[in-house]
């Protein structure tokens, strides 16, 4: 709904003038937009210097001066993605860039909170690109700052040498927009005294990782956490990464002593004709996502698990959260056998052992009963991946979050679209991205999710537990309103582990965890570190 600007709310901001469409953010002048809902928006605008040549592999470095003023009306391209075609012309090499997105009438004096969202896809695309945020901050009240990226993945972002490539050049990539928000975003009138962190799968995965980075050292760069779906994946050290480096080299025909020159020299389409995974150690089959954060002793200084267990994080209000059925997009649906079934989960963690496996076999039966029959273990595959990868982790991050003194919040999403469930999908992975940002805002949403239709509702459900969130650090708001139709959501703890659960229609209900899941749970964070998760 478009909002007259008569209306837009103008205590918010201060007496100073409103942020121009023309911003100087010192190295460049970048000219957005104001659009007629309210919202301007500063789209492509360079955080770093583009990664070519020299740099292709290297860690990010400071974006180049430009003279003159530099066009900010349209999407920088996206990064290029393993499997992807060679020929995609929607993304390229060239691809660090960022979007900010504020009231039209904010002021640089406004120190509005700042939302900075960080998209997933597994490390190996960027899935959610050219983030629309405009339904976010109309709803907030025009009372809000979106940020969001592009960063490199696949083996631009996370490849390593273990000699002349710094491992883990993504995360640094995600770590320059930290600091570029720190010294900018005041020009559009954001507070970065007031930052939220917040993204998706891999995102979520990063949120999790800057949580954690150099042992949580806590440079002052976001102060609250939100991860949705958080992706705990099989950590190789730099050592074992090698043969990821070694294969990919060999497949462009760059062996020999100058290997990385001679990459450095190929052309991007040369280097995405072989971009595509391979197996992890002792696995059989390549894992859906194989080029991952590494254990670099740096950045990433030891296994997730382990390094929550020490407390070596920042401590900082957090949301943690996932799907119902967030293991259906990855697990095959021809599964048939629990043999096929042990084997997938066995090559996206090849850790596992014989005794742990045939543990898993006990604690998850198979929901189907059609068998013998193509397909019946499917849900048996992608309930064990689900809790492995996203569900678990995020409870058991929540639950230390807790102990070191911090609010913690965890939800369930169970919004049921007809169209999903009767494809067997459920509610399937990150599907609630198409309610936080709104469906008339976001590519693909489900139909049901549309004004009208029986889910719309839960679009201002999920919104007004993160906009209080991003603005007061507690999704119920402050002061709390007792009177709010949202039923309140409880904080996370050991003894009360209730999920704020969103439900189909909009609706919302306190919902505690189940004594299965607990179980299941407790066995993958007694097992993550042995399988360098």
């Amino acid at each position: 709904m478009l909002v007259p600007r008569l209306l837009i709310p103008t205590l918010l901001f201060s007496i100073a003038e409103a942020v121009d469409e023309t911003v100087n953010v010192g190295y460049s002048i970048y000219k957005g937009q104001a659009l007629p809902n309210g919202v301007s928006q500063w789209l492509g605008i360079r955080y770093a210097a583009p990664p070519l040549g020299e740099l292709r592999f290297a860690p990010p470095q400071d974006p180049p001066h430009t003279e003159g003023i530099q066009d900010a009306t349209q999407h920088g391209k996206y990064c290029l993605g393993t499997g992807r075609s060679p020929t995609d012309t929607d993304t390229s090499e060239d691809c660090l860039f960022l979007d900010v997105q504020a009231p039209t009438q904010a002021t640089v004096g406004s120190k509005l909170p700042v939302f900075l969202y960080i998209q997933g896809g597994g490390f190996s695309l960027n899935s959610n690109p050219n983030t629309n945020a405009s339904g976010l901050i109309i709803n907030s009240g025009y009372g809000i700052v979106v940020v969001s990226l592009n960063y490199r993945v696949g083996p631009y972002g996370f490849m390593t040498d273990s000699d002349k490539i710094l491992p883990n050049n993504g995360l640094r990539d995600q770590q320059k927009v930290l600091d570029w928000v720190q010294k900018h975003i005041s020009r559009f009138g954001g507070n970065p005294n007031h930052v939220t962190l917040g993204g998706s799968s891999a995102g979520a995965a990063s949120v999790t990782y800057h949580l954690t980075a150099n042992n949580g050292t806590d440079r002052g760069q976001f102060h609250a956490a939100i991860a949705e779906s958080p992706s705990f994946a099989t950590t190789l050290t730099v050592t074992q990464s090698q043969y990821m480096y070694t294969q990919f080299a060999t497949r462009v025909g760059c062996v020999g002593k100058d290997s990385l020159t001679c990459m450095r020299n190929k052309t991007a389409v040369e280097l995405q004709t072989s971009n595509f995974n391979i197996p992890l150690p002792g696995a059989s089959k390549p894992p859906n996502y194989m080029w991952l954060p590494v254990l670099d002793h740096e950045f990433v200084q030891d296994f997730p698990y382990r390094t929550f267990q020490k407390g070596k994080f920042i401590k900082v209000p957090t949301i943690y959260g996932d799907d119902t059925n967030g293991g259906t997009k990855f697990a095959p649906k021809d599964t048939a056998t629990i043999q096929q079934s042990n084997s997938y989960v066995l090559d996206q963690y090849p850790e596992l052992t014989l005794n742990m496996l045939g543990q898993i076999n006990e604690l998850y039966s198979n929901p189907n009963n059609s068998c013998p029959a193509i397909g019946c273990y499917w849900r048996h595959a992608s309930n064990v991946y689900q809790e492995a990868r996203y569900m678990c982790p995020g409870m058991y991050v929540s639950s230390v979050v807790a102990k070191h003194g911090q609010n913690a919040w965890v939800y369930r999403w169970n919004v049921e679209d007809p169209e999903q469930m009767a494809s067997g999908l459920g509610v399937p992975h990150t599907v609630e991205l198409a309610a936080l940002w709104g469906a008339n805002y976001f590519p693909d949403a489900p139909a049901s999710y549309l004004d009208g239709q029986i889910n719309a509702n839960a679009s201002s459900a999920i919104q007004h537990y993160w906009l209080n969130f991003i603005k007061y650090y507690n999704p119920n708001g402050r002061p709390i309103d007792s009177t709010s139709k949202y039923t309140k959501w409880e904080a996370w703890g050991d003894k009360a582990q209730n999920r704020l659960t969103f439900q189909t229609g909009g609706l919302t209900e306190m919902i505690r965890v189940d004594s299965e899941l607990k179980r299941r749970c407790e066995f993958w964070s007694t097992n993550g570190v042995a399988l360098t998760m």
